[in-house]
């Protein structure tokens, strides 16, 4: 079953923008996905164990190509990769994702150096580069996957994204748009994306995904 969405002049399945029930979820499996051992831009490891002092920071904010893109420009950013979290199916393809069927989102997870930039800066470009508004969309890309998330690692992100929150939708508000539906939440098992959503749009330098935002800024002193 198909709904058709005139505002954007395609057909929209229906179960895709629902979040399915554990029961109802796709089974996975026990392999791990193979990524690249490293960064195709930073030439720093995608997988653990990083090195010492280093943070972890993982975001939903609509197709991750263009959210991985965002954080890996930023300084301070030891790494970055896309992958699932958030969701039922364990070690998903992207295929399975698409299908609603796993609960998934698609995430960026940002490796960063505390010492070089702050959580709040992340938090920042989080709230700057997409529309936290649309629920279970981002533009024309609908679909559970789609939503906004911010997937805390510790009691301190955990505060700090909740008053960001608060702090940006006081922002929204003003300007006369709506009601945040971002999901701030622990951060559960974050499964890598294949190897060829790693770092995508720059081995695809033609490739595109269209950012969002609402166009407010969200100061760090706002919240931090």
């Amino acid at each position: 079953m198909s709904s058709y969405n005139p505002a954007m002049n395609w057909f929209v399945d229906p179960r895709k923008l629902h979040m399915p029930k554990p029961e109802e979820a796709l089974p996975g499996r026990l392999a791990v996905m193979p990524v690249p051992d490293r960064h195709a831009v930073l030439g720093t490891p995608l997988r653990p164990p990083y090195p010492a002092g280093m943070e972890i920071a993982e975001f939903g904010m609509g197709c991750f190509w263009g959210a991985e893109k965002l954080y890996w420009k930023m300084p301070g950013v030891y790494s970055t990769s896309v992958g699932y979290s958030g969701g039922f199916t364990p070690n998903p393809t992207y295929e399975e994702v698409c299908t609603g069927r796993t609960g998934h989102i698609e995430t960026v997870r940002v490796v960063f150096d505390p010492t070089k930039t702050s959580y709040a800066e992340l938090l920042r470009a989080f709230w700057e580069e997409h529309d936290p508004t649309q629920g279970m969309r981002q533009g024309a890309d609908q679909g559970t996957q789609y939503r906004s998330a911010i997937l805390t690692h510790g009691e301190a992100q955990q505060v700090a994204a909740e008053a960001s929150r608060d702090a940006f939708q006081k922002r929204l508000s003003a300007a006369g748009h709506g009601t945040l539906t971002t999901d701030i939440r622990p951060a559960a098992e974050f499964f890598f994306a294949e190897a060829y959503h790693q770092q995508y749009l720059e081995k695809n330098p033609n490739a595109f995904c269209t950012a969002h935002p609402v166009g407010l800024d969200c100061p760090v002193g706002l919240f931090a």
